[in-house]
């Protein structure tokens, strides 16, 4: 039977032969901290910007064929034919929308009596 001191010398391992392992280990560590500092906050704001793009582009489509479909059901239903006056009427809906969003609007850098940019 063998030692059971002899068997504790062998598990033990010098420290010569142990250094390629703490280095794989420490480079290892370091390219995770670098992931998590710099790449994954880059990766959040690529994902923020591609989904924003998306629900953008949906939405304008939404928007679009939501006139479209104002404008047919109007000139069917209650213009007879009369394209133009449904084209007014949407138009006229948009128009309203518009001066809506442009009083909720707020101005930066605008002073007291009007005037853009001088300071007092």
């Amino acid at each position: 039977m063998s030692d059971p001191a002899q068997a504790a010398d062998d598990n033990r391992s010098s420290p010569l032969s142990d250094w390629p392992v703490r280095a794989a280990d420490a480079i290892d560590h370091v390219v995770a901290i670098i992931r998590d500092r710099a790449i994954r906050p880059v990766i959040l704001v690529v994902r923020v910007a591609v989904f924003g793009l998306i629900i953008a582009s949906m939405g304008l489509v939404v928007l679009v064929l939501s006139a479209i479909g104002l404008v047919r059901l109007l000139d069917l239903e209650l213009f007879g034919g009369r394209v133009w006056a449904s084209d007014a009427v949407v138009g006229g809906i948009f128009v309203l929308g518009g001066l809506f969003l442009w009083s909720r609007r707020t101005t930066k850098g605008v002073t007291d009596a009007g005037s853009v940019g001088r300071r007092k």
